[in-house]
């Protein structure tokens, strides 16, 4: 999960700006008037910021508003199947909200006074929605930046009756310092996040200190961070900074890894991982 890739670069990292004027009908050649230029780069900005389903999920919901930083997330632009268009279209209102970093939100309210787990990055939703389906008490504010999993989990809500599922569009972390009260959120779970394996990429790792500071601010006394990989050098660096960190405890009396819990489902990814031979790690740590 990673900075979006800057538009003028392909993935081989040459510049892509002869290919958009090209496309858009305009000849690359050095002789096109400044003021035709600018006009043809100023629709096709326009073009990719309008949003892929009017009325659904923003393209970048906070826009300008907060600083620029390295990101532990990495969009992925895939197909939307018809059904997932249909859910976004027909629910976004009702269920969606995109992490615009303008308002703060009023959880109690959204979630009919329900207790509420943050969950940031929960793939096609699946083990999401049976989550919410085995625990109707607990409201869950579902974070991701994939438009085919919001789609996805957003028809699992519907079709199974799950109204105590939020679903958020965009980064957890300007959602967690602008838009939560402290003290308000009574779990997180994070399952599976990218574990960045490249060294030089571990800096845009979710679990750091920092966020685990910010975290400690929205949580509950008592509530219970959860984290879940298969990646064993990225389980490692969880313990070490979860361990180290003052406002957490482990709930594993020997202070290392926990069994997985009755309620967070095996998924499909983790099934894949599983085949390959991974070993899963759960963590759970108590905001003291």
């Amino acid at each position: 999960m990673s900075e979006p890739m800057n538009p003028s670069e392909s993935p081989a990292g040459k510049s892509t700006e002869n290919d958009s004027s090209s496309a858009a009908g305009i000849p690359s050649a050095a002789g096109i008037p400044d003021d035709l230029r600018a006009a043809s780069f100023e629709r096709q900005r326009r073009l990719r910021q309008e949003p892929r389903f009017p009325g659904g999920p923003a393209i970048d919901p906070a826009g300008s508003h907060h600083e620029r930083r390295i990101r532990s997330f990495q969009p992925r632009r895939s197909r939307v199947t018809p059904g997932q268009e249909d859910a976004l279209l027909r629910l976004w209102p009702k269920w969606g909200l995109d992490i615009d970093g303008q308002r703060v939100l009023d959880l109690p309210e959204l979630f009919d006074g329900l207790p509420v787990v943050l969950e940031i990055g929960f793939g096609m939703g699946e083990a999401t929605a049976q989550m919410a389906a085995a625990d109707p008490g607990t409201g869950i504010l579902a974070v991701d930046v994939h438009t085919p999993g919001q789609g996805n989990l957003l028809g699992l809500a519907d079709r199974n009756g799950l109204s105590n599922i939020r679903v958020a569009n965009g980064d957890a972390i300007i959602l967690l310092r602008e838009m939560l009260k402290p003290d308000s959120l009574d779990g997180l779970r994070v399952y599976f996040p990218d574990p960045w394996p490249k060294k030089r990429h571990h800096k845009r790792r979710l679990i750091q200190p920092e966020f685990l500071d910010l975290v400690a601010q929205r949580l509950k006394p008592g509530a219970v961070i959860h984290c879940a990989t298969d990646w064993e050098p990225y389980a490692e660096q969880m313990l070490e900074v979860l361990t180290a960190h003052p406002l957490f405890e482990n709930t594993v009396a020997d202070g290392g890894y926990a069994p997985r819990p009755a309620f967070r489902p095996r998924t499909r990814f983790e099934g894949q991982g599983l085949d390959k031979g991974h070993v899963v790690h759960d963590l759970l740590f108590a905001r003291s």
